[in-house]
């Protein structure tokens, strides 16, 4: 903790404070993952104010300022301090090294270099620095926002303190998702979905230069509902669209809006004929925004997720089924229903090759793209699965004679507040090959996709597969984070972050990152780009419990 005048500071409190019977750390076949920050809203929000949203959590990175102007002297520690760690995290892509721990303050908030203990944004700006109302703060580095509540928060993932650096409040409605674009050219790079179905597009940057707690030259979109009053449910940018965007509400219908285009443009689709079936309408006037509407399904679409590349959408819904989407032809490829009830969460494997979902019976599901069907359930959670996600830092310990990826990393939490680590093997799964009606299964460990189309028609949904039909997994690792059930996963080249739906937020370090503390750049950058460990030996099934 920080003094100052000899007084502990509430605000930097230990980033490693843990409640009873929960460790802090667990361990898999490569070594120990430790808690190393645990990041959280400010105690002065009301409690009672979290029940309607579950906190989601979103990572941005922020790159070099386009135009970067001359530093002030208010500013100057900042850009100083963070030069080599705004080096390495280019040199890291995604992340931008909690191997930086050395330096305090992350990405650059030294509270310690500014001579006291400022608290910037949520609490107020001491009188001490005005660094963040500096128009020529950079901001750059890896900050992870999230919605609790009334309100966004905004906190540096690299600084050991648990409070967030900037909070941005709504009057009239809660935020329950955002997506940040890290490669958006006008500097517009961070959505807001409301539960009034209000979408906002903001620039991180400039919230983080201001020191008020509203948004600060913001879009504003679907103002007070007037093209959809429903809930926002999932939001997320389209790779390499250069603008493009689209938000899932809960009446089942996905918007498409251009962020170049006026929030206010007059949009009015007409009215759906057929509530059961797939459809795309296309806004009537060349300045409407949003340009298209897709009604997917009846209910809750519950989670939307763009393949790496943007050729692929995937939605699960309220009632059961993940829906594949060729984006650019706005076709329905393919899909499947869940063992039982609605399926809450998806995502995508780095190639593409996969899409993982969680849902309300428990089970993690891995769809293959090339099989259109589920080849394995992941059985280990004791309630809902509530996110999933591909570990793409991580090498497989081995590849075919190809070079392709035969074992697949991939992490779920849940409800029973546990984090579940499975090993993917595919040369292991030996599934039905697909037959005709009436045809006689057998079985193989390849894959027989020359005849799909003709056996099954594009755009057919499966039912929920037989529980004998699908091979089973174990998980690697299963271990209770939290006291809250959890709501997500997100995972970095150093790092697995979890959050719980009550705005609690741990970092766990990868084995070997905790102990490495460079103190120069040489050691930070050499270590940046050490090679991650692999497995000498295949990993069995058996799971590592806490």
């Amino acid at each position: 903790m920080n003094t100052a005048n000899g007084i502990m500071s509430p605000s930097s409190s230990s980033a490693t404070t843990q409640s009873p019977g929960l460790k802090t750390y667990f361990k898999t076949p490569q070594g120990r993952y430790k808690l190393q920050y645990e990041k959280t809203h400010p105690s002065t929000l009301l409690h009672y104010s979290h029940g309607k949203t579950v906190t989601q959590v979103t990572l941005a990175h922020l790159k070099d300022k386009p135009a970067p102007s001359t530093p002030t002297a208010s500013s100057s520690n900042f850009t100083a301090s963070g030069g080599v760690r705004s080096a390495a995290a280019r040199l890291l892509g995604g992340s931008n090294g909690s191997r930086a721990l050395s330096f305090v303050g992350g990405n650059g908030g030294s509270s310690k270099s500014n001579g006291g203990n400022i608290r910037i944004g949520s609490i107020g700006v001491s009188s001490t620095s005005n660094i963040m109302a500096n128009p020529n703060f950079d901001g750059k580095g890896t900050y992870l926002i999230f919605n609790v509540g009334d309100a966004i928060f905004v906190s540096d993932l690299n600084s050991q303190d648990k409070d967030p650096i900037k909070s941005i409040h709504f009057s009239n409605s809660n935020p329950v998702c955002h997506a940040f674009d890290q490669d958006a050219k006008d500097g517009h790079d961070l959505l807001i979905g409301l539960s009034s179905g209000d979408v906002y597009s903001v620039s991180l940057r400039q919230q983080l230069q201001d020191v008020g707690k509203k948004l600060v030259g913001a879009q504003h979109y679907n103002k007070d509902g007037s093209v959809n009053n429903s809930r926002c449910t999932s939001i997320a940018w389209v790779p390499g669209s250069d603008g493009a965007f689209v938000v899932s509400h809960a009446d089942g219908n996905l918007y498409v809006y251009e962020k170049n285009k006026d929030g206010a443009g007059d949009s009015s689709f007409p009215v759906i004929k057929d509530q059961t079936q797939f459809s795309v309408a296309h806004a009537r006037y060349s300045k409407s925004n949003p340009v298209a509407r897709w009604h997917i399904c009846q209910g809750s679409i519950n989670s939307i997720s763009f393949s790496f590349d943007g050729a692929y959408l995937a939605t699960v819904g309220r009632d059961g089924y993940l829906r594949v989407f060729d984006y650019s032809k706005e076709q329905l490829l393919c899909g499947g229903k869940s063992y039982y009830g609605a399926l809450l969460c998806c995502a995508w494997s780095m190639d593409g090759k996969y899409i993982l979902t969680g849902g309300e019976d428990d089970l993690v599901q891995v769809w293959s793209m090339e099989d259109r069907k589920v080849v394995a359930w992941g059985e280990g959670h004791n309630s809902w699965v509530s996110g999933v996600a591909f570990d793409s830092y991580w090498s497989s310990p081995n590849s075919n004679d190809n070079g392709e990826t035969v074992m697949y990393r991939f992490g779920s939490v849940g409800q029973d507040t546990q984090l579940l680590l499975w090993d993917l093997e595919m040369d292991e799964i030996v599934v039905p090959l697909r037959r005709a009606p009436g045809g006689s299964p057998t079985f193989s460990a390849g894959s027989q996709s020359s005849h799909w189309d003709s056996v099954i028609p594009l755009g057919t949904l499966q039912p929920a597969p037989s529980m004998r039909d699908v091979p089973k997994i174990s998980p690697l690792v299963a271990h209770r984070v939290h006291t809250e059930p959890l709501s997500g996963l997100i995972f970095t080249q150093e790092s697995v972050i979890t959050a719980c739906r009550e705005g609690q937020i741990k970092i766990w370090m990868r084995p070997g990152v905790a102990e490495s503390q460079p103190s120069n750049s040489e050691t930070l950058l050499a270590a940046s780009l050490k090679e991650k460990p692999s497995l000498s030996s295949k990993i069995s099934n058996s799971s590592y419990k806490q």
